[in-house]
C-alpha cells in the first residue's frame, strides 16, 4: 500500500469490479480510455491481479483516505507489445480539478523507481485528452513518439528515471 497526503492507493482487485465498472461508464471518463462491461472488468481486473503476482507491480485503486471512497486507479501496467512500463491514471470525473491524479501518480512514479529495474517509465495519452497531457507534464514527462494502442493513435510520453532513484 502507498499512501500520500490524502490519498491511499492499493493493488486493484476482482471485488473492485462494481467500482471499476462504475469509473468507466462515465462518458467523460470513457472517452479516452473506453468502457468495460461487467465480463470485461472481470478479465481486467483479473490480468491485473495476474501481473501483481508475476511482475510485482500493476495497478492500484485510489481511495480518499478521509472516507475510503474509491475515486479511480493509477499504476505501472507492464506492455509486451512495447516491453515498456506505462504509468497511468484514470479518475472519477467529480474528483478531477483538485489534484488527485497528480499526487497518485507521483506516488506511483517514486514507488516505482525505487523498486522496478527501469530506467524510465512511459504514459500513453490518447489525442484531445489535455488534462492528462498536463499531469504528464507536471510529473516531468516529456514527448516520445507517436504510436498505436488497441487502434487509437496514442502520444508516448517518457520520464528517465532521476540518478537519485
Amino acid at each position: 500500500m502507498i499512501e500520500t497526503e490524502r490519498l491511499l492507493l492499493r493493488p486493484l482487485r476482482v471485488e473492485d469490479v462494481g467500482a471499476f465498472v462504475s469509473l468507466h461508464a462515465d462518458e467523460r471518463v470513457n472517452q479516452f480510455v473506453g468502457a468495460y462491461s461487467h465480463q470485461q472488468a472481470l478479465e481486467r481486473l483479473a490480468s491485473v491481479e495476474q501481473q501483481w503476482a508475476e511482475r510485482g507491480h500493476g495497478l492500484c485503486a485510489v481511495e480518499l483516505k478521509s472516507s475510503g471512497e474509491f475515486i479511480g486507479r493509477v499504476g505501472l501496467n507492464y506492455w509486451k507489445i512495447f516491453d515498456e512500463v506505462e504509468l497511468g491514471w484514470t479518475l472519477k470525473a467529480e474528483t478531477w480539478g483538485h489534484g488527485y491524479a497528480t499526487e497518485a501518480a507521483r506516488a506511483c512514479l517514486a514507488w516505482g523507481f525505487t523498486t522496478l529495474d527501469v530506467d524510465y517509465f512511459i504514459s500513453m495519452i490518447r489525442p484531445g485528452n489535455t488534462a492528462s497531457v498536463r499531469v504528464a507534464e507536471r510529473l516531468g514527462f516529456a514527448p516520445l513518439r507517436e504510436d498505436i494502442l488497441f487502434g487509437n493513435p496514442v502520444a508516448v510520453y517518457s520520464l528517465d528515471k532521476p540518478a537519485s532513484a
